[in-house]
């Protein structure tokens, strides 16, 4: 032991004397050698809102200066105890275990030294274990990745509502759950059941967590975060046991765990659970292994297969059913011996839209994976992936893999060599594909165009691979830079368009790139194969000469850099741009000027596009200009364009004349008072609205005071019906100008057979690949308040659909803007994602049918006089518990109300039948909501608000 290193008393004997009380909660916190991080660890503890609780910091007999500063903190607050282990353990089931052995108190949780708990961890865990009496409480864990400060949760989907689970047979997914740290447990169910770590392999979790599970009468589910796992950026702070998976030995404990759980649940009666904890362990551990894969050397990865495959022999065939394709032929490949295959197929695992490099074809029309057809009844099982129907993959969601094949240095220039790899004939056909590489540092990204060198396939090269080349120059001095230069890393990608329609993939690099170091200007830039995850092309920044050594020698000027960019935000956020705004509107109006806006600068879209096309076709003396959010590539050429939040923006708000949006310009600008404001609002209520909203209804007087100023800037609304004056507009208490017209963006729905709307449902169908003779099925659900973003609103089973009515309709899936959505790589040939086009108008038209949910979009589509279908599975949730809605839907519904994927096939099946059945339904809805649609709003309203205000 060093000499600075102060002996703690052996394990057992406690210091200082232990505060006065049982405690309600110990927090048992093991440490090892780590003594910098050590104490953020137990100030996370003490900083708790509960704060009466203990301390036990267990050091698995570290030799640097841990042990003194165990002292410092024990002396420092009487809630702390140290216990120092007599001789290292190699892990951390001996030091756990020696803090369950001393805590004090009815309940006990478990913290790391280099990890945190969250301000209210203790005290909301304690509440939901007393209320609902649970053996223990779980919650969900943030993971922060320290290198980049971003945060993601772990298993978010096991932790969505509070819940009590009466035991694990309920819900079996729980074994996923298999960390310790983010639970408290009751102390006396953890001596009633002797549940101890096991000290002599790591992943001692695993056994404890599954014990737990198992044996748990009750246990309680928080959705808030309770544990924050940190995980290090720094090298020198060393790998944790969770991110040393290059160590074999790392496998082999978890392999040994996964069998001392098994043995377990044998043992003891539960050996029905099984199924469940084999999920656990391929989906999770298993997978993290495969993962690594491409970037592990062939002796590793031989001496990884000869650990795992007799385990995986173990495991009951059914358990494998249930995994993604790809991970299953990873596997296969491993335990065959293909490593190198099983490598490259490892980059796909997760990542649908990533092809494999070789696919065979065999006289049957079976695709399989590989350069060679399978050699025996196994392998072509294993090796089958015609159901990924590659032969009817869409081009935007169709699986691709772009990889760099050869790297040179030319100067600041990279001279990259790539293979695009498309089994499903994506770049195929006569619709010629653009391409280009795209790569951004600290501002807008370099566009490289280039194009793929041609080809002539041989004889029967449909059946087999296609493969694209191309050389790209790319001139690294030409990456905008900014003024302050940049450092960091970034991936190029490769942006492919056909037909308006564009997909951006990433570029792979192979695992043994030798890296490459480029000067340009004031920067070093490396390019190298990024090592983990898909392993792209990864090119990292740095600054050269003084700066540059000026950073490396002075890390500890990193705090006056966090300064200087909080200064950066103030000077150029958003109370500076407001009083830049206010300073502009002394300024002249510009009585030519119009700010169109639509989906808050989201695209050319919704009713302001077509209020902007009637104005081009009048040639009044208007100058349009159009915000835009994210890509401009919406919007038609010739179109001036300018970023929403920009100065520019500020300045254009601030002296237009006209302002025109569907949603609402940002509430920092006040509108002047020489500028007139039109709201065109983006559809007819069916939910709660404004003041009728619960959150705004009951909110404090500031934040009604709020909306109503924003509502108070508009100087006209358009008015659909007056259905839409009872709700919205009540609603929001406007009690301006309002343009009884209907809505411009439904004038195309109106004419919808106008041949101008013909031709633009046709092109719609040819860019989304749409098969002859296959009908469309446009699938648009609204978002869930409280659920943004969780995928949760698309509810219909697409799998089950596909296999019922794949073969004579075409699923064209349009989420809310709010929601997030992938094509499954299996249901490619059957359905569609509409994202791309930013005008619900094109999807509509192409459309035969509308299957929605609570969307306003329905009133829209009525226009069409074409089947609307709603699913409305959790409408009694919906409308009680969430925001809640202006009309019963069963008395409104144009259409049959499903809650079932096989009622929806069914509909669709015999969809005539359906449209005779509701056709006074649909009749009586058009009418009520939709009476003064008659396909010339946009001329009206350019009448009413420009042709007839004074300018």
């Amino acid at each position: 032991m060093p000499a600075t290193a102060e002996p703690l008393p052996p394990a057992g004997e406690a210091f200082p004397a232990a505060a006065a009380g049982t405690p309600d909660v110990s927090v048992v916190v093991i440490v090892y050698n780590d003594a910098p991080r050590l104490p953020r660890a137990v100030r996370s503890v003490l900083g708790q809102s509960l704060r009466h609780l203990e301390v036990i910091v267990v050091d698995d007999c570290s030799t640097d200066a841990t042990p003194s500063v165990v002292r410092e903190l024990a002396g420092s607050d009487l809630r702390v105890r140290g216990l120092r282990l007599a001789s290292n353990s190699g892990g951390c089931g001996a030091p756990r275990n020696a803090g369950i052995a001393a805590a004090r108190a009815p309940y006990v949780m478990f913290l790391d030294s280099d990890d945190e708990l969250p301000y209210h961890s203790c005290k909301s865990l304690l509440l939901a274990a007393e209320e609902t009496g649970a053996d223990f409480v779980t919650g969900e864990v943030t993971r922060l990745f320290e290198e980049t400060g971003t945060t993601g949760l772990w298993y978010p989907e096991l932790f969505e509502d509070v819940r009590v689970v009466e035991g694990v047979r309920a819900a079996p997914e729980y074994f996923t759950d298999s960390l310790s740290t983010n639970k408290l447990y009751r102390a006396d169910f953890i001596d009633r059941h002797g549940l101890r770590f096991p000290e002599d392999l790591h992943y001692e979790d695993q056994l404890f967590t599954a014990k737990a599970f198992t044996l748990a009468r009750a246990f309680a589910v928080v959705p808030w975060p309770v544990y924050t796992w940190r995980l290090a950026g720094d090298p020198a702070a060393g790998p944790s046991i969770s991110s040393s998976r290059h160590k074999i030995q790392n496998v082999a404990d978890r392999i040994r765990a996964a069998r001392l759980v098994d043995d377990f649940l044998e043992e003891t009666g539960n050996a029905d659970l099984r199924p469940a904890k084999d999920a656990k362990f391929l989906r999770h551990d298993l997978r993290l292994h495969l993962g690594d894969l491409p970037f592990r050397d062939p002796r590793w990865t031989e001496e990884f297969a000869a650990t795992v495959a007799p385990y995986l022999a173990g495991i009951p065939a059914e358990a494998f059913e249930a995994l993604p394709r790809e991970q299953r032929i990873c596997q296969y490949l491993l335990t065959r011996g293909r490593l190198e295959e099983a490598a490259e197929c490892a980059r796909t695992l997760d990542r649908p839209r990533l092809a494999p490099r070789h696919v065979v074809v065999d006289d049957t029309g079976r695709t399989f994976w590989g350069r060679t057809p399978p050699e025996d009844a196994r392998a072509a099982a294993a090796l089958d992936i015609s159901a990924w129907r590659l032969g009817e993959q869409p081009f935007t969601t169709g699986p691709l893999r772009h990889e760099v094949t050869a790297l040179e240095r030319a100067g600041a220039r990279l001279r990259i060599a790539v293979s695009t790899y498309d089994p499903a004939r994506l770049l195929a056909g006569r619709v010629p594909v653009t391409a280009e590489l795209r790569v951004a540092a600290a501002g807008e990204p370099l566009a490289v165009p280039f194009r793929y060198a041609p080809t002539q396939d041989p004889p029967g090269a449909e059946r087999g691979p296609a493969v694209r080349t191309a050389d790209v120059e790319l001139d690294l001095s030409q990456v905008p830079m900014g003024l302050k230069g940049f450092r960091g890393r970034r991936h190029p990608v490769i942006t492919l368009d056909r037909l308006g329609l564009t997909r951006t993939d990433p570029l792979l690099a192979p695992a043994g790139l030798t890296p490459l170091r480029v000067r340009a200007g004031r920067h070093e830039i490396r390019a190298a194969c990024e090592g983990r995850g898909a392993g792209r092309l990864e090119l990292t920044w740095e600054r050269a000469g003084a700066l540059g050594r000026a950073e490396a020698a002075a890390p500890h000027l990193t705090p006056v850099s966090r300064g200087a960019r909080r200064l950066t935000r103030r000077m150029t956020g958003p109370r500076a741009k407001a009083l830049a705004y206010h300073e502009l509107q002394k300024l002249p109006i510009d009585d030519e000027l119009v700010v169109f806006e639509a989906l808050e600068g989201r695209g050319y879209a919704d009713s302001p596009r077509y209020i902007h096309e009637e104005l081009c076709r009048r040639g009044l003396p208007l100058r349009a200009v159009w915000s835009y959010t994210g890509s401009p590539s919406s919007y038609p050429d010739g179109v001036e364009l300018i970023r929403r939040g920009s100065w520019e923006y500020v300045r254009t708000v601030a002296r237009a004349r006209y302002w025109v949006d569907s949603h609402g310009f940002p509430a920092l600008f006040a509108k002047r008072p020489g500028t007139r404001y039109l709201q065109t609002w983006h559809g007819q209520a069916f939910k709660h609205m404004g003041f009728d909203i619960p959150e705004l209804r009951l909110a404090a007087p500031e934040r009604r005071r709020q909306h109503r100023e924003m509502v108070n800037r508009w100087d006209a609304l358009i008015a659909p019906s007056e259905e839409f004056e009872r709700t919205f507009v009540r609603a929001n208490e406007y009690s301006g100008e309002l343009l009884r017209t209907g809505l411009p963006r439904n004038d195309v729905l109106v004419r919808w057979n106008d041949p101008e709307q013909r031709d633009r449902a046709a092109a719609t169908r040819e860019r989304l690949q749409i098969p002859d003779g296959r009908a469309v099925l446009l699938y648009a659900p609204t978002f869930r308040d409280g659920a943004r973003g969780s995928g949760e609103s698309v509810r219909v089973d697409l799998a089950e659909l596909a296999r019922e009515v794949g073969d004579a309709w075409t699923v064209v899936v349009r989420p809310h803007y709010y929601e997030r959505f992938t094509v499954p790589r299996e249901l490619g040939h059957a359905v569609r994602d509409g994202r791309e086009f930013t005008d619900l108008n094109d999807l509509m038209l192409a459309s035969d049918a509308l299957l929605t949910d609570y969307s306003s979009v329905m009133f829209d589509y009525a226009n069409l006089g074409r089947p609307i279908l709603l699913y409305a599975d959790d409408y009694e949730n919906y409308r009680s518990v969430s925001r809640g809605t202006y009309y019963d839907l069963a008395d409104i519904a144009p259409g049959p109300m499903l809650s079932t994927t096989g009622e929806l096939a069914a509909a669709l099946k015999d969809l005539k039948a359906v449209r005779e059945q509701w056709a006074g339904a649909h009749a009586a809805f058009q009418e009520r909501f939709n009476p003064l649609e008659t396909g010339r709003a946009s001329k009206a309203v350019v009448d009413l608000f420009f042709e007839g205000s004074s300018r």
